[in-house]
């Protein structure tokens, strides 16, 4: 297992521990030890999945102060289009945007607080694990809009939940996020 950061402050790009044989294969995506080397602090609260068609795209998703959370993507089955930007104000890297191609039991991604995250399912029943430092809160929960961000998603018609539809754009949200180094 390594971890090496990509180019949005506090993202961490995470190599997972894959052992194959005969039987499949066995997956570790986290590691307290190795986060704690790399200050990385990451309590986990609570786990989910969803399992999305081709062409859904779920997102720009976070959680809004004081449930903000740090979370672990990883894809289960399949494959996608992961999509992070920063909105932590005083960030050295406020409103990058990385994106990158995650695939089953490959890679996984540590997300800090304060940015926003989104996703493409590029084929059908792929499935993207969730490992979150807060619980889940209703009158929390918030976005921006998936097309508003300046990012290519390279589809024209993607599957979108009403929800998602009609999340704020990024030209219009206040953040409420303010970066403090080495804090997760």
């Amino acid at each position: 297992m390594n971890i090496s950061q990509l180019s949005i402050t506090d993202l961490f790009l995470i190599e997972n521990f894959c052992y194959d044989d005969n039987r499949g294969n066995f997956v570790k995506n986290y590691n307290k030890e190795i986060f704690s080397k790399m200050k990385i602090n990451f309590s986990l609260a609570e786990t989910y999945y969803s399992v999305s068609a081709k062409n859904v795209i779920r997102g720009m998703h976070f959680q809004l102060p004081p449930f903000q959370h740090s979370k672990i993507i990883s894809v289960v089955q399949g494959r996608i289009l992961d999509v992070i930007i920063d909105l932590r104000k005083n960030s050295p890297t406020y409103l990058r945007i990385e994106s990158l191609n995650l695939s089953e039991n490959v890679n996984s991604l540590f997300i800090p607080p304060g940015c926003a995250h989104g996703f493409r399912s590029l084929q059908n029943n792929s499935i993207v694990l969730y490992q979150q430092s807060t619980i889940h809160s209703k009158t929390h929960d918030s976005g921006i809009r998936w097309n508003s961000i300046g990012f290519d998603w390279e589809i024209d018609e993607p599957i979108i939940s009403e929800k998602d539809r009609f999340l704020q754009e990024l030209n219009k949200f206040n953040t409420p996020f303010i970066y403090k180094e080495n804090i997760q």
